[in-house]
């Protein structure tokens, strides 16, 4: 017999993914497990400004987000700077006309790097509710007309390169990063209400646990997490994973207890934690630290569960994506990877045809691997530990630091231009 709790946990848990429904792309990486993929595998291989485009919406200025996708509505986050708002844009799927935009005026000076203007964070959805975090200028939640459900001010978020994670839907919560910052909150918030059911600090960065092999910086813009955090079922219970300065850790993601601790990263994590088979990867940024930990620990598995790490390794800024206990992924300057999940190595390295820079993260699609560079040129790729494997390219020549979100047999594209719709 099944245990009563064990059929709990799976009913909330395949409750709260949606990544198994084709139709729908309701966060910046698809789902609460931050898998980049998509249960569609017959997705546009192809396309380019005159080529499978449905439909083109100019935007009005810069922005780094991802869409999301719910029905049949396409969700944007998008700064203002002439009105210092930073706003939540509503499209028709159908058409890309606008349906509405809802924003929050903030005037307070915010510091940012020139490469990542403000609402670089992108929406979480599900039915008839949207909730977007602006930095700054809070958190505010939405039904899916636009009207206000809540909205919430936590203060300003400190660092020299501004912010970028993404709040995550589980359940009945929300979960929100407010970071990077030296006051950095991971919080769970009340879905209905945005009232807090639990929170937890950040402590301060030690530079006496620096493994990285760097000399030691305490200017502020080498520390900090942009990591999105990713929810996973183990065996016997569900953890919230996230990628701090110098550890991975996991929460019970309905109480916030600290379920482990993993010690090995650097002090600044751009990626957000790939889950597959067990084993949880995550990569500092800029050559830092990549470790690989099984879940399901207690306390302190630095040395009980961390399977390997890889000091200054390949990590980026996009986040990759797994398959078979692969992990596929890029670095900053064009060069994609095939790693052991199990022992770290690298199986292949290749550059990507092309521009090639990239700050975005990869889609899953089947057995193809969908890229986006910031030049605005994809390539497909197979998904294979036998090598390198090019099946197609495109190139939309608009600037992105976005990703591709994919949805009901579209894949959806924000440039610094405009947001595309790619259909076959």
């Amino acid at each position: 017999m099944i245990p009563v709790r064990l059929i709990c946990l799976l009913v909330l848990f395949c409750g709260s993914v949606l990544s198994a429904r084709a139709d729908v792309w309701p966060s910046w990486r698809g789902d609460i497990l931050g898998s980049g993929k998509v249960s569609e595998p017959d997705l546009p291989l192809e396309w380019g400004a005159e080529k499978n485009v449905k439909w083109r919406i100019d935007l009005p200025e810069a922005g780094n987000s991802t869409p999301v996708v719910f029905g049949g509505k396409v969700f944007v986050t998008q700064p203002l700077s002439a009105d210092k708002s930073r706003n939540l844009m509503c499209f028709s799927q159908a058409d890309g006309s606008l349906l509405w935009q809802k924003g929050i005026i903030y005037t307070e000076d915010e510091r940012t790097h020139r490469s990542n203007p403000f609402c670089s964070a992108s929406p979480a959805v599900e039915e008839n509710f949207v909730v977007v975090s602006h930095g700054s200028a809070g958190v505010a939640a939405y039904d899916h007309e636009g009207t206000e459900l809540w909205k919430r001010d936590f203060g300003a978020i400190d660092h020299v390169w501004g912010n970028s994670s993404s709040p995550v839907i589980y359940e009945d919560l929300v979960i929100h990063y407010h970071g990077p910052a030296e006051n950095a909150v991971l919080y769970a918030l009340n879905k209905e209400t945005g009232e807090t059911v639990w929170k937890w600090e950040e402590p301060a960065w030690n530079p006496e646990k620096r493994t990285d092999g760097f000399s030691d910086r305490s200017e502020k813009g080498v520390i900090g997490s942009f990591s999105t955090p990713i929810v996973v079922e183990t065996a016997d219970r569900v953890e919230l994973i996230m990628s701090f300065p110098q550890e991975l850790k996991a929460f019970d993601p309905l109480g916030g207890e600290v379920l482990w601790t993993c010690e090995g990263l650097n002090p600044l994590v751009y990626t957000s934690p790939v889950y597959d088979d067990g084993i949880v990867v995550a990569m500092g940024g800029y050559h830092g630290n990549s470790i690989g930990v099984k879940v399901g620990g207690n306390g302190d598995v630095t040395a009980s569960h961390r399977l390997w790490q890889e000091v200054r390794h390949n990590g980026g800024i996009g986040t990759g994506v797994a398959k078979g206990g692969k992990l596929y992924y890029q670095d900053a300057g064009g060069i994609v990877f095939c790693d052991d999940m199990k022992t770290g190595k690298t199986i292949w390295k290749s550059r990507l045809p092309g521009a090639g820079k990239s700050w975005g993260s990869f889609v899953l699609a089947g057995d193809h691997i969908y890229t986006l560079s910031q030049a605005g040129d994809s390539v497909v790729f197979e998904a294979s530990p036998e090598g390198f494997k090019v099946i197609a390219q495109s190139d939309l020549a608009e600037h992105t630091n976005s990703s591709i979100a994919p949805a009901d047999g579209q894949l959806f594209i924000r440039t610094h231009e405009a947001l595309w719709c790619i259909e076959e």
